[in-house]
């Protein structure tokens, strides 16, 4: 099966994950596709494919070489954002890319306009794979799995590569920071692996946000609006008091680089009762500290003014900065780099506004760098991926078991 036609087949699962169901794949689409991934594994030739009970999908492609070579992962998530729906994917294929906007849909007049997203420009000439404007695309990470996938057949089919042992691990709920939840790194057997999970061509991250989950609860007292004078008091008010309080410029669409921020993610209320639901980003740990600090400050001061329990605060720690564990083993970085720059590809080390599974796994000692996948404006209706960048994320898989074998 042909790359393309790899990740039109994964992108027309709904994996979809969802925090709020407190289960392990959060959504029961996400094991339809783990099964699937199943038998396409065992199909083209892989072994000891297995399937837990909790969504994750291990296989391995033998070594073909008589000595010792430190076996090697290759690690993405089968999951979609919740941030727009998978349902009814329909990706259709922008040949020759002209370089001006690109209509996905005309009924809606949906337009990916090139003064939006500029980034687009670099790929004229080239076939992109868009959206209809709809629904995601999910090539975060369908394009990582596509990728992961036919590097193993490509291999299976050129036993003249010598290679050690090569896994590969397919997660579930990355997207909601569940991914390495049961990820069991003894199973997986790797010295260390790559995430294929980053966005444009020549990405290559090793460093990512160390990141929190807030949810801070404003109770309130409710009156007939009539009588409510000095016994009402509004939730949803207090709440909006709080939203004020924190640093007007420290959100996402302020900061860049290595710039952390507080993001408000989700708001619910009445009078009753107000929940914000925030997420807490920096690339320093101890300035990751101090904003911890800081809404639990808050939260105080809302009390002090409101009343002792009126604003209650749930903080709970996500991932931290991979780099203090990928640092002391920078040569698994520089092994990626050096497959790149064979393929073509000009790697752009750069740290990671976000997070992977790797981020985690790092610490549970499997360090993981992470890899482009190829996509852009990932999480939204205007997601896009250029075939020839996937191409080259799966040249660079081979490449990387390559200089393995070679060494």
């Amino acid at each position: 099966m042909t790359l393309t036609k790899r990740f039109f087949k994964y992108v027309s699962f709904t994996t979809t994950s969802d925090e709020n169901t407190k289960m392990t794949p959060s959504t029961p689409g996400q094991m339809v596709f783990a099964k699937y991934l199943v038998e396409e594994l065992k199909s083209i030739g892989l072994q000891n494919v297995d399937l837990d009970k909790n969504g994750y999908v291990m296989a391995t492609l033998p070594a073909n070489i008589d000595k010792p070579i430190p076996t090697i992962g290759f690690i993405s998530h089968m999951d979609t954002s919740p941030d727009m729906t998978a349902k009814n994917v329909k990706p259709r294929i922008v040949e020759s890319y002209d370089g001006n906007d690109i209509l996905l849909n005309e009924e809606k007049l949906i337009i990916l306009e090139t003064e939006k997203f500029p980034e687009i420009l670099q790929y004229k000439g080239q076939d992109i794979i868009v959206t209809n404007g709809t629904t995601l695309l999910g090539a975060d990470d369908k394009a990582g799995l596509a990728e992961i996938v036919t590097a193993m057949e490509y291999l299976i089919a050129h036993p003249e590569i010598k290679h050690g042992d090569i896994r590969v691990g397919f997660t579930p709920d990355e997207e909601i920071g569940q991914g390495a939840d049961h990820f069991d790194v003894q199973k997986f057997g790797a010295e260390w692996a790559y995430t294929m999970d980053g966005g444009e061509i020549g990405e290559l991250e090793y460093e990512n946000f160390n990141a929190a989950g807030a949810k801070v609860i404003f109770k309130g007292i409710n009156v007939h609006p009539g009588y409510a004078y000095h016994k009402m008091r509004n939730s949803m008010r207090v709440a909006q008091e709080f939203v004020g309080m924190l640093p007007r410029w420290e959100t996402p669409e302020h900061t860049q680089d290595y710039e952390g921020f507080y993001h408000l993610v989700g708001m619910e209320g009445n009078v009753e009762e107000s929940v914000l639901s925030y997420i807490i980003r920096d690339h320093d740990r101890d300035r990751f500290e101090r904003r911890k600090k800081e809404m639990q400050h808050l939260v105080n001061k809302v009390n002090a003014e409101f009343g002792e329990g009126v604003a209650t605060l749930e903080l709970r720690d996500q991932y931290y900065n991979m780099r203090e564990k990928i640092e002391p083993v920078k040569h698994i970085v520089d092994l990626a780099f050096e497959a790149m720059e064979a393929v073509g590809v000009k790697p752009n080390v750069k740290p990671i506004r976000g997070g992977t599974d790797g981020a985690r796994l790092s610490f549970e000692g499997l360090p993981c760098p992470n890899i482009f996948a190829g996509g852009h404006n990932f999480h939204g209706r205007f997601e896009y991926v250029p075939i020839q960048s996937m191409e080259k994320a799966m040249m660079v898989i081979v490449k990387i078991v390559e200089i393995m074998g070679q060494r």
